[in-house]
């Protein structure tokens, strides 16, 4: 069950993350840590599986650390998304967004995703 954060649940007890539909991008993106004063001068890659408005599954090393709190960001786009670590299992990791992200945001990167892909 991906994206199990019982911190953020729905009125129905659902899992927050798990009440939106999730869209497969397979995109690189970089995983930013946030430094003393939010500074960010660290940074590894991943890969972003699929992302929702509330989350993403992303993979990178398992040998890699990954903070509790990070930004995201998606190759291509210049944003970066505040996310929060809600469970990793090796290589695999399932984050929650700090904020749900704008919907023309996700239809963006999901053209973007589509429009590299073909």
């Amino acid at each position: 069950m991906p994206f199990t954060n019982v911190h953020n649940l729905t009125d129905d007890n659902t899992p927050l993350e798990q009440a939106f539909e999730k869209f497969t991008v397979d995109r690189p993106g970089r995983i930013i840590f946030v430094g003393h004063h939010l500074s960010t001068k660290t940074s590894f890659r991943c890969l972003i599986r699929r992302i929702s408005l509330a989350g993403a599954e992303i993979e990178i090393s398992p040998h890699l650390p990954v903070p509790t709190n990070f930004f995201l960001e998606i190759l291509g786009i210049h944003d970066e998304i505040g996310c929060t670590l809600v469970r990793r299992e090796e290589e695999k990791v399932a984050v929650g967004f700090n904020m749900l992200i704008d919907a023309e945001f996700l239809h963006h990167v999901i053209r973007l995703s589509f429009e590299t892909s073909h």
